[in-house]
């Protein structure tokens, strides 16, 4: 396991990115859902930034082995939800796109750090903070395009599979073991790791673009 070979500050600085990481999904999950009218997350704690309140170990130890993982679910009640699909559709979609949107300010202030302050950035303080953001980055993206993956209890299943009819929808959404056979073998077998890997560069170099042009580097 590589982690065995990680320095002490570079295993510190992956579990301060997979904290984040995690806790900014579940969160953006419970906030919409209560927005939407659902207070369960609310009742459980989950609306906090607290990671010991999302962390899955399960899920936690792959992400940190393999570069993707989840985090415990967010209770939801979509019957509290005016639309129940439509509900779902936001409710999922809003945890990747809060670690997208957190890859994208670390991509932000790995830059600035560079533009404002070039001597800070080259201390070691700096540096341990430039890793925290740049590890932030692409853990978080990573994180986000693994839950988009449609297959259960992914995120991406129920944002996709709401556009279902009801009919199908409500019986797949049930679950079946199969389903969590499919996903437990798509992760250990190592298919989904380069297609992720490969998207999560690119993602990162389309910030990391961006960053360079706002700050004229």
């Amino acid at each position: 396991m590589f982690l065995f070979n990680l320095s002490l500050t570079s295993l510190i600085v992956m579990i301060i990115a997979v904290i984040l990481s995690m806790s900014i999904h579940e969160v953006a999950h419970g906030l919409v859902s209560y927005w939407l009218g659902d207070s369960s997350a609310k009742y459980a704690g989950r609306l906090s930034l607290n990671p010991f309140r999302h962390i899955d170990w399960l899920g936690l130890l792959c992400l940190l082995c393999f570069g993707f993982g989840w985090a415990k679910p967010v209770p939801i009640d979509p019957s509290c939800y005016k639309d129940p699909k439509t509900g779902i559709i936001w409710t999922s979609f809003a945890g990747p796109l809060a670690n997208f949107l957190l890859s994208f300010l670390c991509v932000i202030l790995y830059y600035m750090m560079i533009k404002l302050s070039p001597q800070f950035f080259i201390s070691t303080p700096g540096q341990f903070i430039a890793q925290v953001f740049a590890s932030t980055a692409s853990m978080s993206i990573g994180f986000g395009i693994f839950n988009l993956i449609p297959i259960p209890p992914l995120d991406g299943a129920k944002i996709v599979w709401s556009f279902l009819p009801d009919s199908i929808y409500y019986k797949i959404n049930n679950g079946a073991w199969w389903m969590n056979l499919l996903f437990f073998a798509l992760l250990y077998s190592g298919i989904i790791g380069q297609p992720i890997g490969m998207l999560r560069s690119s993602i990162i170099e389309a910030f990391s673009t961006v960053a360079i042009h706002l700050f004229g580097l």
